[in-house]
């Protein structure tokens, strides 16, 4: 259950217009937290960390476009939308005890945003849908450090900073920080951390996915608008992840003295292993449709989900009634634990990380 003040400012979220996106979508309470990844390890269960998954019901090892659009029900709003959105999971270091606690969210809000070149608002052909068995991530598990100088503009700059938080508060209830960082900040956010992922919006426009699930999709120019690159020249609508963790929960329970003490699942105390998955499952021509026709009315240009009329919308609590009661995993990844699931050890670098398994955990 989460504290008054912070529902509250999930609200304030679900209902302010960030960045002109195109529209934004809310997804509920999350679908299930498990150790499976469809996409780095497809097949195999349990997958390396926990992560926490939205979208349509069938969420599993082996998942696929055609599983997924048989999915029953989606946790986010857009009931033509199964696709499946996940990170990883946040806990809580508590050091003076040895122990691990998961840190609550509200939910994830994916901004679907009409950016870039290819835009037709902006002189271009127009954004594409990309095809049914599209995936992609952004990020990197194993990362410790920064290793770019901002604004180089490379696409590994790019990844970099696509990777991104703000602490809200405590300049003014509900303010936003306007210069996001990488990495974890040092000192409590009293209405939340706000982690985000910027998804790349270029597409190579033949390959669905490639080896390191990133060499077929680059980023704009500017991250968060500009040109594709040749190599690249497909343009894609842009996805923007937003999640709002309750870190102030645990606020009595730690000094800045003492370091900052929230980890991701991945055994990384630094932040810049944050990292999204996307695997489509879209009615595709559902999503074209509304890409080419819901940006004129001033609620559609404001992000409205439900402003767009090709959208079947589910209300908050109907969509949050979509679980996965039963784990492809049988453990516990939440409540009081003495070691993060999986073999995660924490890591600081600088450097990268060892991603271990199950089989090659160090004893």
């Amino acid at each position: 259950m989460l504290r008054p003040s912070f529902a509250a400012l999930l609200t304030v979220i679900l209902s302010t217009s960030v960045a002109n996106a195109w529209f934004r979508l809310p997804c509920t309470l999350p679908m299930v937290q498990e150790r499976i990844d469809p996409i780095v390890n497809p097949n195999q269960v349990p997958s390396q960390h926990v992560h926490t998954v939205h979208g349509g019901i069938n969420f599993f090892s082996n998942t696929t476009y055609d599983t997924l659009r048989q999915s029953s029900c989606t946790n986010c709003l857009v009931r033509q939308d199964l696709s499946n959105y996940w990170f990883p999971k946040l806990y809580f270091n508590d050091r003076a005890k040895g122990t691990f606690e998961a840190v609550p969210n509200g939910g994830l809000l994916v901004y679907y945003q009409n950016r870039g070149t290819n835009d037709v608002a902006n002189g271009g052909k127009g954004l594409k849908v990309s095809s049914p068995r599209f995936r992609m991530i952004s990020g990197d598990p194993s990362a410790r450090d920064k290793q770019y100088a901002r604004g180089q503009g490379s696409q590994a700059e790019l990844r970099e900073r696509a990777i991104e938080w703000a602490c809200l508060g405590p300049k003014s209830v509900y303010s936003f920080d306007l210069n996001p960082k990488q990495g974890f900040p040092t000192t409590n956010c009293p209405y939340g951390l706000n982690a985000r992922i910027h998804m790349p919006a270029c597409w190579d426009g033949v390959n669905l996915d490639s080896a390191d699930h990133k060499s077929h999709v680059a980023h704009l120019s500017g991250l968060d608008n500009g040109s594709c690159p040749s190599t690249h020249p497909v343009g894609l609508i842009r996805l923007f992840y937003e999640v709002t963790w309750d870190v102030d929960a645990f606020a009595s329970r730690w000094k800045e003295s003492d370091g900052w003490p929230f980890v991701y699942a991945t055994g990384d105390p630094t932040g810049h292993s944050w990292h999204g998955d996307f695997l489509n499952g879209w009615d595709v021509d559902v999503l074209q449709r509304a890409i080419d026709t819901c940006n004129s009315t001033p609620d559609q240009l404001n992000g409205i989900v439900d402003a767009c009329p090709i959208f079947n919308i589910a209300s908050q609590a109907d969509a949050g009634k979509c679980k996965k009661t039963k784990s492809s995993v049988t453990e516990t990844v939440d409540g009081v634990l003495t070691k993060l699931p999986g073999c995660n050890p924490l890591q600081r670098g600088p450097g990268a990380a060892t991603l271990y398994t199950d089989a090659n955990c160090p004893k």
